[in-house]
């Protein structure tokens, strides 16, 4: 009777240790306090961003971390914990859950990996504060559109006192 309950343990371990692998960020997080409606609209949000949303037991998960080699990764599953996954987007799971934080007290940050490295608390937020990839990129043009116009500018002043 015993027996099939390790191997499905031990499948659960490789499978999630290969998540972990396979994953650009992955995010524990707290989530004690929230009743049904609000963790399911957590889970909305994070389903639309294209973030897996997982519950694991803490054993499972510390294994899968391990065998993932992030021991680091591995300390923060004490208590009840959420996972967040995402294979795409590096910043997603940790801005919307931080977001989502602000309006719900209960919900907290753990740790993650980010990009297979491991990321404790203050690297969580500051990847969580960075503004949207779309504001960045605007920022680059700007940045980089600056020196060609007053070149402009200053071609044109040139031109006038001609």
């Amino acid at each position: 009777m015993e027996r099939p309950i390790i191997e499905r343990k031990k499948e659960a371990v490789s499978n999630l240790a290969e998540k972990f692998k396979k994953a650009t960020t992955v995010v524990a997080f707290e989530y004690p306090g929230l009743t049904v409606a609000q963790f399911t609209k957590l889970r909305t949000q994070l389903r639309e961003a294209n973030c897996e949303v997982t519950v694991y037991k803490n054993n499972i998960s510390r294994r899968a971390s391990i065998a993932a080699g992030q021991e680091d990764f591995a300390e923060a599953f004490i208590g009840a914990k959420a996972l967040a996954i995402s294979y795409e987007d590096a910043v997603a799971p940790a801005k919307i859950i931080y977001d989502f934080a602000k309006e719900h007290k209960v919900v907290a940050l753990s740790a993650g990996i980010v990009e297979g490295k491991y990321a404790d608390l203050d690297v969580l937020k500051s990847l969580a504060t960075l503004p949207s990839r779309e504001t960045l990129l605007t920022m680059l043009a700007v940045g980089l559109l600056t020196p060609v116009r007053e070149l402009a500018v200053g071609l044109n002043m040139i031109s006038e006192e001609a």
